[in-house]
């Protein structure tokens, strides 16, 4: 399969290729002046990702009536169930929320764990994977690790396993997947990952092309981030030079707009070219990881249907 993005036609709304939603173009202005910004003034230091981290854990998580939510403990980090719905409890979807390797946590991303568990009727388990700068990158895909092996303990079959994640934490989960390759354990039935930023050098053409589009992420702010991670751990080129061969089926959800949106094609042509199903959904003028503001942009609800329906085809 020759990995391009899926192309709908120019007229169609809510579908990848579309022109963006009016609700759309009114978030990413909102989003820009005041998540961005704030991303932009910080400084280059741990008191400035602490601080980003600060106003990240006070956004509103809201979630409807009938949610269960279950907290999970796995010792050196945590976690919690996120139940939506009629689901089947044999079936889970281990997900990896996004955030630099600095940020968020599965409160932060319950707009998308209820809306994931209720699109694909699966347990949704978040994992809170330890954070920069307290700890190292290399110290949440442990924490990934563990909570794949502690599924695997608990009965769940590899074939009824999704793995997920956003932003770095579509780092994370691809490189949750070839270090279960490295060590000879069992793929989860499929991948799907959104916005990933697969090259933590940030050498992609389009964090220069896009810098003006991207409405969430300032370039140099996660050039910086990227150069810190790598000065420390240098084993973290995985997911974008690594052997795709052996790994599970793989969706990718990306924006053409944001400066990652060629780490998301350059994951689909390593995939693409190791045989591997590959499916890539790219949306025009969307916000990076746009399904996380999916309350406030219909493209991101939509997106929960086509990640439904790419889980269907077994």
């Amino acid at each position: 399969m020759t990995p391009s993005p899926h192309r709908a036609s120019r007229s169609l709304s809510l579908e990848p290729g579309g022109l963006p939603s009016r609700q759309a173009r009114i978030a990413n202005r909102v989003i820009r002046t005041t998540m961005r910004t704030l991303w932009a003034a910080a400084p280059n230091n741990d008191a400035g990702l602490r601080t980003v981290r600060w106003a990240a854990a006070r956004l509103p998580s809201v979630v409807p009536p009938g949610v269960k939510i279950v907290p999970e403990s796995f010792g050196l980090f945590s976690g919690e169930w996120v139940r939506a719905g009629k689901i089947n409890d044999n079936q889970v979807f281990l997900y990896l929320h996004g955030g630099g390797y600095f940020f968020g946590s599965p409160k932060t991303y319950r707009s998308l764990s209820w809306r994931l568990s209720a699109a694909t009727r699966r347990a949704v388990l978040m994992v809170d994977y330890r954070l920069v700068p307290e700890h190292t990158p290399a110290d949440a895909l442990a924490d990934a690790l563990v909570a794949y092996e502690a599924l695997l303990a608990r009965g769940f079959e590899p074939n009824n396993i999704v793995v997920g994640g956003d932003s770095a934490g579509g780092h994370l989960a691809l490189a949750l997947l070839h270090t279960l390759k490295e060590r000879g354990l069992p793929q989860p039935s499929a991948a799907v990952v959104i916005s990933p930023w697969a090259d933590i050098s940030c050498a992609a053409e389009s964090h220069q092309l896009n810098e003006r589009t991207d409405h969430l992420i300032p370039a140099a702010k996660l050039a910086w981030l990227g150069k810190k991670y790598l000065e420390v751990d240098g084993a973290l080129d995985a997911p974008i030079t690594g052997d795709y061969r052996g790994l599970p089926r793989l969706m990718l959800i990306s924006s053409g707009s944001e400066i990652l949106r060629d780490d998301a094609r350059t994951v689909a042509r390593l995939a693409a070219d190791a045989g591997i199903e590959v499916v890539h959904h790219e949306w025009e003028g969307l916000v990076h990881v746009f399904p996380v503001f999916a309350d406030f942009i219909p493209e991101g609800k939509a997106a929960f249907r086509h990640i439904a329906d790419f889980l269907r085809r077994s």
